[in-house]
C-alpha cells in the first residue's frame, strides 16, 4: 500500500464511529483513573501526616539517641518527614505506570468492543449497498438479541417491504396504463385503415367513421385527465382550506340525473380542511361510480355528517354482487369486476383517485360489499383544526 493510500486510509478511520468510540471509552477511562489517583494520593498524604500509626510491615531505621533532646526530635522529624515523601513518590511513580499499562489495554479493549458492537451495523451496511430496484425481495434479516440494533434492522425492513410493494404497484400502473392508451390507439388505426381501404366511401360511412374516431377520443381524453388528477392526488395538499362536503355533495347530485337509478340524498354540515377541486373530484367520482355500476331501477344513497366529531362521506349503491375478497382490487388502477371488465365500463381508476384524495387529506377509506348485491364506501376527513385560545387572541389583535 502507498503512503498516500495509507494517509487516506487513517484519514477515514480517523472519522470513524469505533475510533470515536475507543477514543471516549479510553479517555473516560484515563480520565476516572486519575481522579482516583489523585484522591487515593491526597487520602495518603492526609494519613501520613496525621500521624496514625501503621500496622503493615516496613523498614525500620536505628537511630542513635544524642544526649541532646531537641536534637532527637529534629532526627525524629526529619526521618519522618523523608519516609512519607520516599513512600508518596514511589505510591505515585507506581501508580502511574500502572494507570499507563492499563490505558494502553483500554485502548486495546475499547476497539476490540466498538467493533463487536458495530459488526452489525457493517453487515446491514453491506447488504444495503448491494440493494437496488431488482432486489428489493432481500431482507437484512438481522439475527441476535432483540437490542436497538435488532429494531432498527427490523424497521430498515419493513421499509423494504414497502418499497418493494410501491415499485410493483409503479411498474403494474406503467404497464396497464401503456395498454389502456394502446387500446385506444389501436382502434382509431384499424377505422382510418378501414376507411382508407374503402375506394368508394359515401358520407354516411365517413360520418360513422368520424363519430367513433371522436368517441374514442373523447375516451382518451378522458383516460389522460384522471391520470392526471391522480398524479396530482399522489402528490399531496399544496393548500387547504374549509369545504363542506354537503354543499359538495348537493352541486354534483344537481347534475346528475339517471332515469334508471333512484338518487337519495341525506346531508349534514360536514366541514373538512382541504383542496377544494380534489374533494370535488373525490365526491363526482364516488356518485359516479354508484350510478355506473348499478343495476336497472337500482338506488343510491349519499349521506354525509360527523359521526364522532369526524366528517363523513357514505355512499351506496346497489349493483351486481362482489365477494368480500374484491374489493381491495378494487380501490387498485385499472382494475375491474369480471363483467365490467367485458364491457370495458369505466376507466378503471375511480376508486384508486378516492383512495389517493382521502389519503393526501390523512383520511380514511373503507369498502364493504352491500348484502343482496351493491357496494358501500366511507370516506372519514380529519375535521377543520380548532384554533387555541392564543391563535384566537392573535386572531383578533390582527384584525
Amino acid at each position: 500500500m502507498s503512503i498516500g493510500g495509507f494517509l487516506e486510509r487513517w484519514r477515514l478511520e480517523r472519522r470513524s464511529v469505533r475510533v470515536r468510540l475507543t477514543a471516549l471509552y479510553s479517555g473516560l477511562f484515563l480520565l476516572t483513573g486519575t481522579m482516583l489517583l489523585a484522591i487515593t494520593y491526597v487520602l495518603t498524604n492526609s494519613m501520613a501526616v496525621s500521624g496514625k500509626p501503621g500496622t503493615g510491615a516496613g523498614t525500620s531505621k536505628v537511630l542513635i539517641m544524642p544526649p541532646n533532646l531537641k536534637s532527637v526530635n529534629g532526627l525524629v522529624k526529619e526521618a519522618l518527614v523523608s519516609q512519607r515523601a520516599d513512600v508518596l513518590n514511589a505510591l505515585l511513580v507506581e501508580s502511574a505506570v500502572a494507570l499507563g499499562i492499563m490505558a494502553v489495554v483500554s485502548v486495546l479493549l475499547g476497539w476490540l468492543m466498538a467493533g463487536r458492537v458495530l459488526r452489525p451495523l457493517r453487515t446491514m451496511s453491506h447488504r444495503v449497498r448491494h440493494l437496488s430496484e431488482e432486489n428489493l425481495h432481500e431482507r437484512l434479516a438481522l439475527a441476535g438479541p432483540p437490542d436497538e440494533l435488532k429494531d432498527l434492522a427490523d424497521t430498515f425492513d419493513g421499509l423494504l417491504a414497502r418499497l418493494e410493494t410501491a415499485f410493483k404497484a409503479q411498474r403494474l400502473f406503467v404497464a396497464n396504463a401503456s395498454h389502456e392508451l394502446r387500446t385506444p390507439l389501436t382502434l382509431e388505426r384499424t377505422l382510418i385503415e378501414v376507411s382508407l381501404a374503402d375506394p368508394e366511401p359515401t358520407v354516411e360511412s365517413l360520418q360513422d367513421t368520424y363519430r367513433r374516431l371522436l368517441a374514442n377520443s373523447r375516451r382518451q381524453e378522458n383516460l389522460i385527465e384522471a391520470l392526471l388528477m391522480l398524479a396530482r392526488s399522489q402528490r399531496g395538499i399544496e393548500s387547504r382550506q374549509p369545504v363542506d362536503l354537503a354543499v359538495l355533495v348537493k352541486e354534483v347530485v344537481a347534475t346528475r340525473e339517471d332515469d334508471h337509478v333512484r338518487l337519495d340524498t341525506d346531508l349534514t354540515s360536514a366541514t373538512v380542511s382541504g383542496d377544494s377541486h380534489l374533494l370535488e373530484r373525490l365526491v363526482v367520482n364516488l356518485v359516479d361510480n354508484a350510478l355506473r355500476h348499478n343495476v336497472p331501477d337500482g338506488w343510491v344513497a349519499v349521506r354525509t355528517g360527523t359521526p364522532g366529531g369526524w366528517p363523513t362521506l357514505c355512499v351506496v349503491n346497489g349493483g351486481p354482487v362482489i365477494r368480500p375478497d374484491q374489493i381491495a382490487e378494487l380501490v387498485q388502477p385499472f382494475r375491474r369486476l369480471d363483467g365490467e371488465r367485458r364491457r370495458r365500463q369505466g376507466l378503471g381508476l375511480g376508486l384508486s383517485i378516492v383512495a389517493a384524495i382521502t389519503t393526501a387529506h390523512g383520511g380514511r377509506l373503507t369498502a364493504c360489499p352491500v348484502p343482496g348485491g351493491g357496494l358501500r364506501v366511507d370516506v372519514t376527513l380529519p375535521p377543520v383544526p380548532v384554533p387555541t385560545r392564543r391563535h384566537a387572541v392573535l386572531d383578533a389583535t390582527a384584525s
